[in-house]
């Protein structure tokens, strides 16, 4: 039986996943998908989107049969229905739908052809362009083409499974909540492995319960709310942020010294772009000094000269005193 706490951390808290419609060869409009991100954001292609959002934007959208003249009111497919506030908060919040949707779609009813169009990769955009060069797009391609998650490819996988094009925002790079990039990135997991109907689109295995699958684990519910599934499911991979290498369960991390060491994994992965801004003298692994923080991984010298002495003194005390009593009652 699921603990309820648990239950509410997976089921309750997971974000909400737009399936990606076709796309089809289109230009960008501008640069704007590196405006600032700020609440105060403003799209210059909000006008244009909302010709979208106006259906795509709501559970009930309306049109007006052109046959009969009347006004219908039709529920929108669940995954069709992209939330506009989510969108304006993700990483394309600058474009034009129609930058990465055929202009085809402007026109309803629909083309029924346009469900037929290739949609883009990541590496489509993001690719062989000096813009994005330092995020390594090609090495994440290269070891997505080596996970696990490739060989589900012809099964219907694709980056859009984990990586919504309509609300993905990149939170690993914002160190200000870390427990909020935790619970977005295991979401993003979740998202699949933790919700059947999903599941069974790629996969025709049992439903899998990710409490009793990983009931061997000491402190569960804490290690779920302090790491990410990635941390013990991919391999390590320095050049870039976040590493795409997803493994099989028998590669996954289970030897507990691998996080809790002095050498943690997890200043390799989880807290990789923290430690590079906020690295401080003395401590080896001074950023785990955090809510997030992990028993046996911090080391500082002195501290540790401290307490042996300390230490060393209490046992003294310790030993005086029985010398004391013994010779007391002879």
């Amino acid at each position: 039986m699921i603990i309820p706490t648990i239950r509410s951390l997976f089921f309750t808290l997971l974000a909400a996943v737009a399936m990606p419609a076709m796309a089809s060869p289109a230009g960008f409009k501008n640069g704007s998908p590196d405006a600032d991100d700020s609440a105060a954001f403003v799209s210059p292609f909000y006008r244009d989107n909302e010709r979208c959002f106006i259906c795509h934007g709501q559970k009930i959208y309306k049109y007006k049969n052109e046959t009969t003249g009347q006004d219908i009111k039709e529920p929108m497919f669940s995954e069709r229905i992209i939330n506009r506030d989510a969108f304006y908060r993700s990483n394309h919040k600058g474009f034009s739908c129609v930058d990465c949707h055929s202009s085809g779609y402007t026109k309803f009813p629909h083309p029924g052809e346009l469900r037929m169009e290739q949609m883009y990769n990541c590496i489509d955009c993001h690719g062989n362009d000096e813009k994005f060069a330092k995020f390594h797009f090609e090495e994440i391609e290269a070891e997505y083409k080596e996970s696990i998650h490739f060989k589900l490819e012809e099964e219907g996988f694709s980056c859009w499974k984990c990586h919504d094009p309509h609300s993905y925002k990149i939170n690993v790079r914002n160190t200000r909540n870390l427990k909020e990039t935790i619970l977005y990135d295991n979401n993003i997991c979740l998202g699949c492995h933790a919700n059947y109907d999903r599941f069974q689109l790629l996969t025709n295995r049992e439903e899998i319960n990710i409490v009793k699958a990983h009931e061997w684990l000491p402190n569960q519910e804490v290690h779920f709310q302090n790491v990410r599934c990635i941390e013990c499911h991919t391999k390590i991979n320095n050049n870039i942020l976040v590493s795409h290498l997803i493994q099989p369960k028998e590669k996954a991390v289970r030897l507990c010294n691998e996080c809790h060491s002095q050498n943690s994994i997890l200043m390799a992965t989880l807290y990789k772009f923290q430690a590079k801004q906020e690295r401080k003298g003395g401590f080896l692994n001074g950023i785990i000094l955090n809510e997030s923080y992990v028993i046996g991984a911090n080391r500082n010298e002195f501290l540790n000269l401290v307490s042996f002495i300390i230490f060393c003194l209490t046992l003294a005390a310790i030993i005086i005193h029985i010398i004391f009593r013994i010779r007391m009652k002879k």
